[in-house]
């Protein structure tokens, strides 16, 4: 069936897989993607959303970059948030609810658009290895495919065990097996593996909920979209979600099954996120508080279906059913299907190169939950840089990789590589230290020029990204040259409680007053002649606004990373031996030996490596 030796090989049709898939297809490799249904291509297993806090600037990151995340988050949108719009603009990100047939649909259509991409259907039961080199992969029915690299994005199915209550069953999703063989081959190859856990919450019908008792959450008034490209449109209409509460009559009806929680009863061994805990392990943990917040998400336009987050749960499904009735607004709620929780096998990613293939392994890569992450934005990033490398590799090109500085993906892998987890790992702002240069709304300033440089993004995107530069800058500079008098800018100032002006001055210091927005500006009647008569759209309106009041802030964090760069410059040889610095800590030359940093900066990231330690390093190095 299959005579071709193919470039890439993807295990896995979930979002690492699919954006992996498409990054190496559209680089020109030929290349086949495996997975054990077909009709699941990028299935929300958990929440019907894309984006949110952090997630929402690495989505525009895979857009900016040439990936579709992007844009099928657009096509299936129901609703679209920009969060946090009350901070800075470092924390903005933008959120949306999903269709979820819809959103798995379009990805398959977009995949099946694909040129060098073949597809099919069986489970991949072990890898094909010689002399240390991956060179295919064997599926369940014996069958041999041949592959120059392979990316493997297995998710929860690795050995997946369902949990509901007292009972288990073998699965890596609801409804479907799990997959077995490969974590016992790389076991034996030498890598070390782990188990992480994970859950959903029930999925209810919303025909049976009383939404009159709940507090209605509409999307934005004036709602955006994720991808930099002109292909999709913003919402004309959108979907409501819903916030209702538990209460303390819910968290004693939820304690009654204790019991029989594999939680608590030792039947679940491994770590789930501590970002999104369980309801039973909330009520554990907060026991001071009577209520928690669930939120009430449509799982599409025409479905009936609803997603309760919040309320993820390995409970006994008559203890969720019981407790979920006296939730206000569920009184007389039906299920479509319980809660669970999956333990599931993985692979700590210090084993890994910053291209994400391994280090035991010649053209392996690993991408997504099997890498100890959690979420689809966090899985479908790294599938994207899995697959570009992959393909580079495969073209005897340099390899892509991304800097802290550079995107929140950057700091996704170096966090992985270089601190490993134990948990599973979700992406926070607060993770990303120079989150001021790594905003949402750049992210094809930053990003699209290296896209297009290795054949993945389009011209047409390098284009739209210059286009929108050019008309910022040039804008940013007519406030900069511009002078109003104190007679046409007083009236606005005082509105605002700013401090009046007693001569002409340039209206790039009024404007980076904190508060005075573009809407007050627009009063002045320069400004908005400006605007209208250069067609100026509110992407490049807010991203002048970013650039003028943000200015100091950005230039004081190039400066910073600038600094760092300099220590990224300072290569360590491969395989250097840090046994011989006997002036380092052990603790040190144990991390340094194990995970074997390529820069000095990344070895001063490695917990338990200390200043005095990186010290020792550079003098040897004669730094």
């Amino acid at each position: 069936m299959f005579n071709d030796v193919y470039d890439v090989i993807v295990v896995g049709a979930g979002h690492a897989g699919s954006e992996a898939a498409a990054a190496a297809a559209n680089m020109g490799s030929k290349t086949l993607l495996i997975t054990m249904n077909l009709q699941n291509i990028a299935q929300m297993s958990c929440n019907p959303a894309m984006g949110g806090i952090a997630k929402g600037q690495i989505v525009r990151e895979i857009d900016a970059l040439g990936g579709y995340s992007g844009i099928v988050s657009d096509t299936s949108a129901i609703q679209f948030k920009m969060l946090n719009k009350s901070k800075g603009p470092a924390m903005w990100s933008p959120r949306v609810q999903s269709d979820r047939m819809r959103f798995a649909e379009d990805w398959r259509l977009l995949l099946e658009k694909t040129p060098n991409l073949d597809f099919y259907q069986e489970m991949v039961s072990g890898l094909l290895i010689e002399n240390h080199k991956v060179v295919g992969v064997k599926t369940s029915l014996g069958i041999e495919v041949r592959g120059k690299s392979v990316v493997l994005t297995n998710g929860t199915f690795l050995n997946g065990l369902i949990h509901i209550g007292d009972k288990n069953f073998g699965g890596g999703r609801a409804g479907e097996k799990a997959a077995t063989g490969i974590t016992e081959q790389l076991v034996e190859l030498g890598f070390d593996s782990g188990r992480m856990k994970t859950g959903t919450p029930p999925r209810v019908d919303g025909r049976s909920l009383d939404y009159s008792k709940m507090v209605e959450q509409p999307g934005d008034d004036d709602p955006q979209k994720f991808s930099f490209l002109d292909v999709t449109k913003p919402l004309m209409e959108q979907r409501s979600c819903y916030m209702t509460y538990t209460s303390p009559e819910v968290h004693d009806l939820l304690r009654e099954g204790f019991d029989r929680s594999p939680m608590f009863n030792g039947r679940i061994k491994s770590l789930g996120p501590r970002y999104c805990p369980s309801i039973e392990d909330k009520i554990n943990r907060f026991a001071d508080k009577d209520r928690h917040q669930l939120f009430v998400e449509p799982e599409g336009w025409n479905t009936v279906e609803v997603y309760v987050n919040g309320f993820s749960t390995s409970l006994p499904e008559d203890v969720q059913f019981k407790a979920l009735r006296s939730v206000s607004g569920f009184e007389n709620v039906k299920f479509f299907r319980p809660g669970y929780a999956i333990e599931y096998d993985y692979f700590p990613p210090t084993q890994l190169q910053h291209t994400l293939e391994t280090k035991l392994i010649d053209g392996l890569y690993f991408a997504g939950q099997i890498n100890g992450t959690t979420g689809y934005e966090e899985a479908a990033s790294q599938g994207l840089i899995a697959g570009i490398n992959a393909s580079l590799k495969i073209q005897e090109k340099e390899a892509f990789t991304l800097s802290r500085s550079e995107a929140y993906i950057g700091v996704l892998i170096d966090d992985l590589i270089t601190k490993g987890t134990e948990e599973p790992y979700r992406m926070f702002t607060s993770r990303a230290e120079y989150r001021t240069l790594l905003r949402q709304d750049n992210a094809d300033f930053r990003l699209t020029p290296k896209g297009f440089e290795i054949g993945l993004a389009s011209e047409k995107r390098v284009r739209r990204m210059e286009e929108k530069q050019k008309a910022s800058s040039d804008f940013v500079e007519f406030f900069r040259e511009t002078s109003v008098k104190p007679e046409e800018i007083n009236p606005i100032l005082e509105a605002n409680d700013s401090s009046l002006m007693k001569q002409s001055d340039k209206m790039f210091r009024i404007f980076a007053r904190p508060n005075i927005t573009i809407d007050d500006m627009r009063k002045v009647q320069s400004v908005n002649d400006y605007i209208l008569d250069n067609e100026l759209d509110g992407e490049i309106i807010e991203q002048t606004e970013i650039q003028v009041k943000y200015s100091g802030y950005i230039e004081k964090e190039k400066n910073n990373a600038d600094k760092l760069h300099r220590l990224e410059n300072i290569k360590i040889p491969k395989d250097f031996d840090y046994s011989k610095l006997k002036s380092m800590s052990m603790e040190a030359r144990e991390k340094l030996s194990k995970i074997q940093p390529v820069t000095i900066s990344q070895a001063s990231r490695i917990s338990g490596v200390s200043p005095s330690d990186v010290s020792v390093l550079l003098v040897y190095m004669g730094r």
